[in-house]
């Protein structure tokens, strides 16, 4: 009689990151300001994160907020770096589905290399190993060391909080919707965007940042709110304005002491969540 041969269970995408979300002992990923938009006395306000809308590329942004999370220790030798085998990247990075592991392993490749492209990281394989090194730069791509923010400095930061991963979230939101998740990220609670100066202040388009909106809206991360103010120059006298708020657990730290709101959400199902300007 043959005997029968079991098939060896291999960890999912979803276990690995849990596996190093948990190994960074913390709850969230810290990320500067300055990755999402330049200060204000820069002529172009618009930073790392519009390379990545511009250039459509969900799977390299997703790798990156992950290597924010899961690198979690600065050694003398390589700063702040996490080193993975091949495959284990590849499984976090999420590019084994319907690929061989040698495809898979050469997708992780071509993402650092747009990720170093971009100044946010170096990476190396160490001699001798199938280990891939990847260590982190400033976010603001000026190929600075990489130091924590709030660490011995006061940088502006935003923090993304692993529950981001740990739902599955971020494999449902798409490139809009979650550029405007780190962009509400780093406003205060109940704040207010003209989508029509995204260009100006972000570097995308009115119609990315709605996109991103409604999808934020029809997953239950943010809130719209709707209000009025005087507009003298309106034929009305009156202005119709969006005010966001993200919702637990991505809500600002200044909205939890914030008084409840007397304005209206807008309904957040399906294609009730109108954004005007």
């Amino acid at each position: 009689m043959k005997q029968q041969t079991s098939q060896k269970p291999v960890a999912s995408p979803a276990e690995t990151r849990e596996a190093l979300l948990k190994r960074a002992a913390r709850d969230f990923a810290p990320i500067r300001r300055a990755f999402v938009q330049k200060k204000r006395d820069e002529a172009h306000r618009s930073s790392r994160l519009a390379e990545f809308v511009t250039n459509g590329d969900v799977r390299g942004l997703r790798a990156y907020l992950f290597i924010v999370a899961v690198t979690s220790a600065e050694t003398a030798e390589s700063g702040w770096s996490t080193t993975l085998p091949g495959g284990v990247w590849a499984r976090a990075f999420g590019t084994t589905e319907h690929a061989s592991p040698a495809s898979a392993r050469t997708a992780v490749t071509k993402v650092l290399k747009r990720l170093e492209d971009r100044r946010l990281i170096t990476y190396e394989r160490p001699k001798g190993t199938w280990d891939i090194q990847v260590t982190l730069l400033r976010e603001d791509g000026s190929l600075d060391p990489y130091t924590r923010p709030g660490n011995q400095n006061r940088d502006a930061y935003l923090k993304i909080p692993f529950e981001l991963w740990r739902t599955g979230l971020i494999d449902q939101l798409g490139l809009p919707a979650l550029a405007m998740l780190l962009t509400a990220s780093s406003e205060p609670a109940f704040f207010e965007l003209p989508t029509e100066r995204m260009k100006e202040w972000y570097g995308w388009s009115p119609d990315t940042a709605e996109r991103g909106f409604r999808q934020l809206a029809k997953e239950g991360v943010l809130q719209v709110h709707k209000t009025y103010i005087a507009a003298p120059l309106s034929p009305t006298g009156t202005a119709e304005v969006n005010r966001y708020v993200l919702l637990d657990p991505f809500i600002a730290r200044s909205a939890q002491k914030k008084a409840p709101s007397t304005e209206s959400p807008v309904a957040t199902t399906g294609d009730a969540q109108a954004l005007g300007h």
